[in-house]
């Protein structure tokens, strides 16, 4: 319920902060682009660090300081008078976002019966998926129908919902030992990463790019092609399919392994993708929508499984902050590097490129992870 709190908050203020920088700001486009950006930019950094410090400092206690610093940051939000100052608290409030969901994913896989990790880790996932159907619609209109203040208040109400039912979560925190420790102390590159976690991490790069070039384009794509009223229930489709599949896959990712719901996730988001690239019929447009939620959120849940499975329990939250720092990469840089070859191939091409590019991660997947898995097995001990 937290993390559904937590990214409800996210959403309502994504898709309606460029709107009020453009509208009581004056600022530009572009200008309110990068204030809607830059909390991207604030949760990638805060992930790679709450990941090593987790552990440290406890994971309740670090959910308590996400949340606490989310909510104070929304409640700046009301005395904005400047642009910069605008973006500096956008840039702090996705701080308070990531060190928020990396402490609930630590959390979650550390309470998940170790025989049920994909089935948990699935039902936790449901709760960002249900939050993306949601809180754009719930953004959109309150900002249509009331004031940008309506959707902060709502905004305020959910992490003081979520602060007070911290209150209540029993914890299990890892004792680490003085040589574990010393180690997490350390400022090196494996403090701030889980080695074993970065092989199915890599993968998630290019899958976060792929589905980057939907949240990005999308909107654009279905006036070019004259499907936007289809184009308008794509992700709430996505979002159905999702959370119709979520306990079949995670139920078989833990009886059968997770090669038996990775390679048709891959191959399910690329041939969303493939349709998505020549969807002429509103039908096709959202047949595309049902098998990228088939494809890509059983990849998200699965993968963010794997991570915390092969990783050792006292590295758990860096094993989590790993997975989401790389994606979250793929997702954030996916639409600048994507939108250079817009001019040059087009949207259609585009879709179609990126296919090529996930269906090619069946074979990455192989190399890095998959042909060492062991079906129904946990590769290390929780």
């Amino acid at each position: 319920m937290i993390n559904l709190f937590v990214y409800l908050a996210y959403y309502l203020l994504m898709v309606t902060i460029a709107v009020y920088a453009m509208d009581n700001l004056q600022a530009s486009p572009s200008e309110a682009g990068l204030a809607s950006g830059i909390f991207i930019v604030g949760g990638f950094i805060a992930r790679i660090f709450a990941g090593r410090a987790i552990e440290q400092i406890g994971r309740k206690k670090t959910l308590y300081i996400g949340l606490i610093l989310f909510l104070f940051t929304t409640l700046l939000y009301f005395g904005v008078s400047s642009l910069m100052f605008l973006i500096v608290i956008r840039f702090l409030h996705g701080v308070g976002f990531g060190i928020s969901a990396t402490a609930t994913g630590t959390i979650v896989a550390s309470i998940v019966p170790s025989e049920r990790c994909g089935e948990g880790i699935g039902y936790y996932a449901m709760s960002a998926t249900l939050a993306s159907a949601l809180g754009p619609f719930l953004g959109m209109f309150l900002n249509q129908r009331g004031s940008f203040n309506m959707v902060l208040i709502l905004t305020v109400i959910l992490l003081v919902v979520s602060l007070i039912v911290v209150f209540f979560l029993k914890v299990p925190d890892v004792e680490l030992t003085k040589k574990q420790l010393e180690e997490m102390k350390e400022f090196a590159l494996n403090t701030f990463f889980e080695a074993k976690a970065i092989p199915i991490s890599i993968i998630s790069v290019f899958i976060g790019l792929g589905f980057s070039s939907i949240l990005s384009f999308l909107s654009s794509y279905t006036r070019e092609i004259h499907l936007v009223d289809a184009g308008n229930f794509f992700f709430i489709v996505y979002a159905v399919f999702i959370l119709i599949s979520r306990p079949l896959t995670g139920l078989w990712f833990d009886k059968k392994g997770e090669n038996f719901v990775m390679y048709p996730s891959f191959l399910l988001f690329a041939l969303g993708l493939i349709i998505l690239s020549q969807a002429h019929q509103g039908f096709l447009l959202l047949l595309a929508a049902a098998l990228v939620g088939l494809g890509y959120g059983t990849f998200l849940s699965s993968a963010q499984a794997i991570s915390v499975k092969v990783s050792p329990p006292h590295r758990m939250g860096l094993a989590t902050s790993t997975f989401f720092s790389f994606i979250d990469g793929g997702i954030g840089v996916g639409p600048f590097l994507l939108g250079f070859m817009i001019p040059v191939i087009g949207l259609r091409e585009l879709y179609e490129s990126l296919a090529i590019i996930v269906f090619a991660c069946i074979f990455l997947y192989y190399f890095l992870h998959g042909r060492k898995a062991k079906d129904g097995e946990r590769l290390v001990g929780m």
